[in-house]
Formats: structure tokens, C-alpha cells, sequence
């Protein structure tokens, strides 16, 4: 029962855009899931549930391994994590929260951009260096890009 439980959990949201505990409840319920909110509340614990943006303003329940695509985690890790990007020439500096680093720049390498070399973290400084000055423009302007888009969702 648990178990056909929380598979139809990971189908639901991801098919439907979960915003509540409540509202993951009425959906097992019509289903014909005889469940709690302490139940559904168990469950998302359980099942490592986590809420991310759903790109019109508001959150919605996602499995960080199932149902989150690779490229929607880079994104919410960058939105959530980057506080300032700026660039020296070839050369440009991340910072992020205390910690999350290293989390950051393995993201942003997983995303192969074009001309960056290599990249090194500290605990919350990432330096990128890239082939030209003009790539590391664009890449200072497509993650500020991202920062912003943070705060127009937190409006």
C-alpha cells in the first residue's frame, strides 16, 4: 500500500503542479487513497520531496533525483544559490551562500559552456576562467540573467 502510495506521489507531481501538502492530499483522495495529512506529510519527508520554482511565481513538489530534470536542477541551484557575478577581463568571480560553492561550479561545468577552460571553488568564491573576454561577458549576462528572474519570483 505505502509503496503504490508513493509511486502514484512521484506521478502526480510529476504530471500536476503540487503547490500544498493539501493539494497532494485531495489528488491521492480522489484516486481512491484513504490518506491523512500526517500520512502525506510522512511521505513527502520520506521520499525527500522538495519545493522549487515552478516558473510562474509560485513552488511546486519535485523529487530532486525523478522528476527534476538535470537542467531544471542547475537552474534552481544557480537561482537559489548565486549572489553576485562580476568579471576582470577573461576571468570571472561567483559568489555564493557559505558552502555552496563547490555545488555551483560542478553545476556549471556539467553545462559544458563554450570557452570557459576550467573552473576552481572555494567555499563560497567560484573563479571561471574562459578563452576570451567576450565569453566571459556572456557568461557574467546569462547567469545575472538568472539572478534576476530570482527576484522577480520573490515579487
Amino acid at each position: 500500500m505505502k509503496t503504490n502510495r508513493q509511486e502514484r506521489i512521484l506521478d502526480i507531481i510529476k504530471n500536476n503542479n503540487v503547490e500544498t501538502q493539501s493539494d497532494l492530499l485531495e489528488l491521492l483522495r480522489s484516486e481512491g487513497f484513504n490518506v491523512t495529512q500526517a500520512t502525506v506529510s510522512r511521505d513527502i519527508k520520506e521520499m525527500r520531496l522538495i519545493k522549487v520554482p515552478d516558473g510562474k511565481g509560485s513552488y511546486k513538489y519535485a523529487c530532486d533525483n525523478i522528476s527534476m530534470s538535470e537542467e531544471a536542477s542547475h537552474l534552481y541551484l544557480f537561482q537559489t544559490s548565486v549572489q553576485s557575478v562580476e568579471s576582470a577581463h577573461n576571468l570571472v568571480v561567483i559568489k555564493t551562500g557559505v558552502g555552496m560553492a563547490g555545488a555551483v561550479c560542478a553545476a556549471l561545468d556539467a553545462t559544458r559552456r563554450a570557452g570557459v577552460m576550467g573552473s576552481i571553488a572555494g567555499d563560497d568564491t567560484i573563479f571561471v576562467a574562459l578563452r576570451t573576454d567576450a565569453a566571459a561577458g556572456n557568461l557574467v549576462s546569462d547567469l545575472k540573467k538568472l539572478i534576476s528572474r530570482k527576484e522577480n519570483e520573490n515579487v
